[in-house]
């Protein structure tokens, strides 16, 4: 399946754009006049919003008369999040987890209450699953098979992606759980030399979730620990590769948030909040849900819920104590995964 993929020329206009400080002129919305929205988004829903951008423009010229433009930026979470922070003047942060919108938040970007909208700032969940090889012949049923020799694993680099913060968490909350063969429950320990034996297995880090999937089509390893949307995205646009949902994982809720320093200076406030508060409708909802992602909205999740099975022990990000934890326990440079990775990599 061909990706989309930024040109030269794009990243280049990013670049400037962040090391300049400056922005798209935004002129006063409605009356037919134009108004531009920068997104900062990260690499996974992209396609879903090459569907949900065009749309919004339509609604906007139908409501205000007025013209919407969009610049779009797309990377890893982590990565796009530092870039923010660093300067580059998103009106909107699409990201993958929580604690890369309070890296924005706590830099005084984000003056309001993020949280406090609908859905109380998520847009979209997912599920952290495995894409395996067509006809699955290295036989990957759940995450205690992913530490068996010879078994190649992707996973993109929890430095620069949220994706594979969430990954590690998936694997380190099942093995806590008691769900990984072979573990013990509750038994700190045991799931560190899991993680260890797992990460042993692993043959390339990617900077993003949408890199290291893109290497796995492109015949690289045996194993890619991912998102559940990027493998139905990666299966509707033709790849042969196959899903494996482990029995324990944990859910993946993508948030969205305004950047109030940015739309002060733009001067596109009122776009920008008509543009989140879109993609909380039904309609946009359903997009996501299109696209491999699970739908925050009831009514589109229970519609949608054939495609989506439920998890036998799902877990949620609170099972580590929420992001302002779980960030420095487990991500910081003494945290967890970087000691183990420490050890496997002696």
């Amino acid at each position: 399946m061909k990706r989309l993929h930024f040109s030269v020329l794009s990243l280049l206009i990013v670049a400037l754009l962040a090391a300049c400080g400056d922005a798209s002129p935004t002129t006063t919305s409605g009356n037919g006049a134009v108004t531009t929205i920068t997104l900062g988004g990260y690499t996974t829903p992209r396609e879903a919003y090459a569907k949900l951008i065009p749309l919004f423009q339509a609604k906007w010229k139908a409501d205000t008369g007025g013209e919407v433009k969009f610049e779009e930026s797309y990377q890893g979470s982590g990565a796009q999040s530092r870039a923010i922070v660093e300067g580059f003047e998103a009106d909107v942060a699409a990201l993958s987890l929580e604690a890369d919108i309070n890296r924005i938040s706590d830099a005084g970007l984000i003056t309001h209450d993020w949280k406090a909208g609908t859905h109380s700032g998520m847009v979209s969940t997912s599920v952290v699953v495995f894409a395996v090889r067509e006809g699955n012949p290295k036989g990957i049923q759940d995450w205690a098979d992913l530490a068996k020799p010879g078994v190649q694993i992707l996973t993109p680099d929890p430095r620069t992606s949220g994706g594979a913060q969430w990954n590690i968490l998936a694997l380190y909350g099942a093995a806590k759980r008691g769900h990984v063969t072979g573990v013990p429950a509750n038994d700190e320990a045991a799931a560190q030399a899991f993680l260890a034996s797992v990460l042993k297995n692993v043959v390339v880090f990617d900077k993003g979730a949408r890199e290291s999937i893109t290497n796995f089509e492109k015949g690289v390893g045996d194993v890619a620990i991912t998102y559940e949307n990027e493998v139905l995205v990666g299966q509707k646009g033709g790849q042969k590769y196959e899903m494996v949902i482990p029995s324990s994982t944990i859910l993946i809720e993508n948030p969205i948030a305004l950047i109030d320093k940015s739309v002060e200076k733009h001067g596109n406030r009122q776009a920008v909040e008509a543009f989140i508060t879109f993609l909380h409708s039904r309609e946009a909802q359903a997009v996501f849900a299109e696209f491999g992602l699970r739908s925050v909205d009831a009514d589109v999740a229970k519609a949608t819920a054939e495609r989506y099975p439920a998890i036998s022990d799902q877990f949620t990000i609170n099972e580590f104590g929420g992001w302002s934890k779980a960030t420095p326990e487990y991500f910081g440079d003494n945290g967890v995964y970087a000691k183990v990775l420490a050890q496997v990599q002696q």
